[in-house]
């Protein structure tokens, strides 16, 4: 029986987490693991208790969505919390700040400076992410240890294909795991 690596099986909850998104120009995912469970999930979206973006929650979002601003303009007037940091801030939240410690985050977005930064405060030693962002802070990462992975989005379509199907015998497929991991 094949099953997904787990990078690919953890890019997959995270982009299972960002169908929670409610930005309106960009949906992204993350999660954070360590050794080999997930502790925490995050979404980018207006903060708890703040009207979603899609409910005008974010005057910046809706300028964007609108083409009237373009991306990576007027950062300062946006809302949103981005996923990475909702995931950080849930392990703050639950208590498990101090499980950060040389997890890893898997992400559907490489993140920001701002995200890069936490992540590093919080011990965080290798992030995954899924596309590339030209404002990541990938000096930044190096210069603190943190190493960051990119997936190639392909390797996820045989698995998601796989959920579609529903439960099949699994003999073939990219980013296999045949070992006996958990």
């Amino acid at each position: 029986m094949m099953r997904p690596n787990w990078d690919v099986y953890f890019m997959l909850h995270s982009e299972i987490a960002k169908l929670r998104s409610n930005c309106l120009t960009r949906h992204v995912g993350a999660v954070i693991v360590k050794d080999n469970r997930q502790i925490a999930t995050g979404y980018n979206g207006t903060p708890s208790g703040i009207r979603n973006c899609f409910e005008g929650g974010c005057e910046r979002c809706l300028s964007r969505a609108q083409g009237e601003i373009n991306s990576g303009e007027q950062l300062e007037r946006c809302l949103c919390t981005h996923a990475e940091a909702n995931a950080i801030i849930q392990c703050a939240i639950f208590g498990n700040a101090g499980t950060t410690k040389g997890a890893t985050l898997y992400s559907t977005f490489a993140p920001c400076l701002e995200c890069s930064k936490m992540a590093i405060s919080v011990g965080i030693k290798r992030i995954v992410a899924l596309a590339d962002y030209s404002e990541d802070a990938t000096g930044l990462l190096s210069k603190a240890d943190v190493t960051l992975s990119k997936l190639e989005p392909d390797i996820l379509n045989h698995w998601i294909e796989l959920m579609e199907k529903g439960p099949v015998s699994r003999t073939n497929g990219p980013g296999n795991d045949r070992t006996s991991q958990q």
